[in-house]
């Protein structure tokens, strides 16, 4: 099949590239960035070094014809949001109106739009872990801005029959299981920062540690790349109804334990100090995957000590 992918050159967005070119589809990368020189080199690759909501990527999508799109592009930090929301309102919801209204005034609402949604609609959930019937109530212009994308996907489809799949993503971490491709550096996300600080033998601040949890830190679902990459393949060609979809592990991890396993699994130390929590956090945030779980069996296949040894591979290849 051709599929498009927005934020191609991006974390989850080459990683989904990867994933496409190996289940034999096509796929044009659409990026403001420019690509590694791996995903530059795949076979039945194209791509257009563009905002994907600018007039040239949309002249792209209607000249290529895709049938589905993979729409990974955004800005994705929960903190920052709080300090400039116009950004993340702009770019996040007001863009991908933009790509949603062009597709529905060129005719083609048949495109399957996979979009990429976050955990972070759920603010802080009234029940755990959170399904996707729960109620969503975003604490956080970024879990806003992903929400706003997903009602409007809602009401596109039921009023003009544009196709989509929403995913919401719970912490996506690890790196491509062949250490072909994983997160640039300097990453945000704990597991990033905590194998790099090892690697780099420097010290790691840890974000809050008086949440009302066990241990004191967050809890939070991680979820491999790849997989989150095999669940994009699937929604492009299974007969998946449109919808919310979590995509999670199903268990919660604090950022003590994430810490303790990623020393077991290095057979590092990691020089660690305290830093207050961040805003926008909630204290625990974990998800029920088995919604799509259902209709795509098999699609999680790594564990957390998976994701922490396909991470320092990558950092340290």
């Amino acid at each position: 099949m051709k599929v498009m992918v927005t934020g191609a050159a991006g974390y989850i967005g080459g990683q989904t590239v990867l994933a496409l070119i190996d289940a034999g589809h096509q796929v044009l990368g659409v990026d403001r960035s420019a690509p590694s020189d791996l995903l530059v080199s795949l076979p039945n690759t194209w791509w257009s070094l563009n905002d994907f909501a600018s007039d040239t990527a949309l002249s792209a999508v209607q000249m290529w014809q895709p049938e589905a799109i993979i729409h990974c592009a955004g800005s994705s930090l929960v903190g920052p949001s709080v300090a400039d929301p116009a950004e993340y309102y702009n770019n996040n919801f007001v863009k991908t109106k933009r790509l949603l209204d062009f597709l529905v005034q060129a005719g083609m609402t048949g495109v399957r739009v996979i979009f990429s949604s976050s955990a972070a609609t759920y603010g802080e959930p009234e029940t755990l872990p959170c399904g996707e019937t729960d109620a969503v109530a975003p604490i956080s212009p970024y879990g806003e801005s992903k929400l706003m994308v997903d009602w409007m996907l809602q009401s596109y489809h039921r009023a003009y029959g544009l196709d989509y799949v929403s995913f919401r993503y719970f912490n996506a971490c690890g790196a491509d299981s062949r250490a072909r491709h994983g997160q640039t550096p300097g990453a945000t996300h704990i597991i990033a920062r905590v194998l790099e600080a090892m690697r780099d033998d420097r010290e790691f601040t840890l974000n809050g540690i008086d949440f009302a949890t066990p241990d004191g830190t967050c809890v939070r679902d991680y979820v491999h790349v790849e997989d989150i990459a095999r669940a994009h393949v699937m929604a492009v060609a299974a007969e998946i109804a449109p919808g919310v979809y979590n995509l999670g592990n199903n268990v919660g991890v604090s950022n003590r334990e994430i810490i303790a396993a990623a020393e077991r699994v290095t057979g590092r130390k990691l020089k660690v100090v305290m830093g207050a929590a961040r805003p926008g956090d909630p204290a625990v945030l974990t998800a029920s995957a088995a919604k799509f779980g259902q209709v795509a069996e098999g699609w999680r296949q790594f564990e957390l000590d998976h994701m922490i040894q396909h991470a320092w591979a990558w950092y340290t290849r």
